[in-house]
């Protein structure tokens, strides 16, 4: 297919500005109209360049890639990820001791027709991709099936129990498409925790605060808290100190990539001191306080 001059399609240089792209756009779109030249096929062929040229044109983004690619425009990002490949190789030959001849014509040659024979055959690995992927921690305490869309493709994966904020999987050939037979790239998805939970994760970990009636702290009890799957009933010791800490095994978070593995939950107690005494509630506490 020729080469089609959009600027002079528009008849508009190549500094044109936005506003002289859609002046002279209107005013040709108004010259070759069909119905002010029906049956006419010439001027059906140059309403339909015309409006191609405003099209690529109008659009900064594909405007810069035709400005820099000309007819190639639409394969720009081929030819970039396959001009980054290239000059990892390069690097990758030069750093052993090794030659690296092809230049970046041959890209060209290799991706759309012609060129070097020797470029004809070299294979070029697509681009990585990344993602962020936001969950609620609830989401990461058990293992789950999630479907992501990446360039309009659906993608089904499995997200272990125990992933980390920050943390980052590889889905392996799920990034950009490899070139001229080579393999595509690789998706990497960085998980991104939100935490809406009463409870503090380290790790496998969890940590929460508990109130406690000062009571049950003096004497002795037992009380209902919770965990993060659930209420367990727990016994207070008695004369137990504010501040103190106890632990329940195995009532942490998932270990990742470890079946049935949990972490601990340590729980802070916070003693509640009462307030609005009564009369009777002071006297007592005064004879107590004769008695120590």
């Amino acid at each position: 297919m020729a080469f089609i001059d959009y600027y002079k399609v528009l008849g508009i240089p190549k500094n044109a500005t936005d506003k002289d792209i859609k002046k002279a756009y209107r005013k040709l779109a108004r010259k070759y109209h069909p119905d002010l030249n029906p049956n006419d096929k010439e001027a059906e062929k140059q309403f339909k360049a015309i409006n191609e040229a405003n099209e690529v044109l109008s659009n900064p983004e594909n405007r810069n890639k035709y400005d820099a690619y000309g007819e190639h425009w639409k394969n720009s990002e081929a030819y970039e990820q396959a001009k980054q490949q290239q000059e990892y190789q390069r690097r990758a030959q030069t750093a052993s001791g090794g030659g690296f001849e092809q230049d970046f014509s041959d890209i060209f040659g290799s991706m759309f027709g012609g060129g070097s024979s020797r470029s004809s055959n070299v294979k070029y690995r697509g681009h990585d991709l990344n993602a962020e992927l936001q969950l609620d921690l609830k989401d990461v305490y058990t293992s789950h099936k999630r479907t992501l869309t990446v360039n309009d493709k659906n993608i089904r994966i499995t997200i272990p129990a125990g992933v980390e904020n920050g943390q980052i999987i590889k889905i392996a050939g799920h990034g950009g498409k490899g070139f001229n037979g080579g393999p595509n790239g690789d998706l990497f998805i960085q998980f991104s925790i939100v935490n809406h939970s009463k409870f503090k994760r380290d790790k496998d970990n969890l940590y929460t605060t508990v109130d406690l009636d000062l009571y049950t702290a003096l004497l002795g009890g037992s009380i209902m808290v919770d965990t993060f799957t659930g209420k367990v009933k727990l016994t207070i010791k008695p004369e137990t100190q504010n501040g103190s800490k106890v632990k329940l095994k195995g009532k942490g978070f998932p270990k990742y990539k470890k079946e049935g593995q949990f972490g601990d939950l340590y729980i802070t107690y916070d003693i509640n001191i009462p307030t609005k005494l009564s009369s009777k509630e002071k006297e007592l506490i005064e004879e107590l306080q004769k008695l120590r």
